[in-house]
């Protein structure tokens, strides 16, 4: 009897690491959209990428909206957190050295001080090197729709600050015939594709610069999880 109960003991203290581990994991589950714009295209041809490298590039808007689950223990359903960053050159550029990059962080004015702690948590984990310089956070208001119905439409407004609107390509968009995904997403996504930026506009503080794009195939419209 008594050997019985002290292997029921032992079972239960070996599956304590597991639960705990399962817990952990489940705390950590989260998924949304997301959506990104460069100052270069991304959807291109090797001549036109060649022609821009070195002279655009540098910039990125990056964007989360959360559909379900939490961060660091916190739930953020519904929530978006968003960043402009300015690098040293060309992002994606394997020939270039962009970091350390300077950024900014916009966050969810709907959040609470616990969300919003947790949302930068998350966009520094998701962004890597891009926020690795957060020169200032701005809480504002965000407005970020993607269309699940058709790929690539998407927006973003966060306040006065950022502004991004994306559409689908089309076979205008192919201008030398030998366009591919010519740069990866900057951050890990679950899926994305490539995509025109309509609108791609950053009017805030901290990086010592601002930019008004239009019609570039610079975006990428996608999903995350984690």
């Amino acid at each position: 009897m008594k050997s019985r109960l002290f292997a029921k003991s032992v079972m239960r203290l070996l599956f304590l690491p597991t639960l705990f581990l399962s817990n952990l994991a489940a705390a950590q589950q989260i998924r949304g959209d997301y959506i990104e714009t460069r100052s270069a295209d991304v959807y291109t041809g090797q001549c036109f990428a060649n022609g821009e490298v070195n002279l655009v590039g540098n910039e990125a808007i990056v964007a989360w909206h959360v559909e379900s689950g939490s961060w660091d223990g916190v739930a953020l359903d519904g929530l978006t957190v968003a960043a402009a960053v300015r690098a040293k050159a060309t992002l994606g550029d394997p020939y270039a050295d962009p970091y350390p990059a300077e950024s900014v962080v916009l966050v969810d004015e709907q959040a609470t001080l616990q969300q919003r702690a947790a949302l930068m948590n998350f966009a520094h984990q998701m962004g890597g090197e891009l926020l690795n310089h957060v020169g200032q956070v701005i809480i504002a208001p965000m407005e970020m729709v993607v269309n699940h119905q058709r790929h690539g439409v998407a927006l973003l407004r966060a306040g006065q600050f950022a502004t991004v609107q994306t559409r689908s390509l089309g076979e205008h968009d192919h201008t030398c015939g030998n366009e591919v995904t010519f740069y990866p997403p900057l951050t890990n996504v679950a899926h994305s594709m490539p995509a025109v930026a309509v609108t791609d506009a950053w009017r805030g503080p901290g990086l010592g610069e601002s930019w008004d794009l239009h019609g570039k195939r610079s975006a990428f419209v996608g999903t995350f999880a984690r």
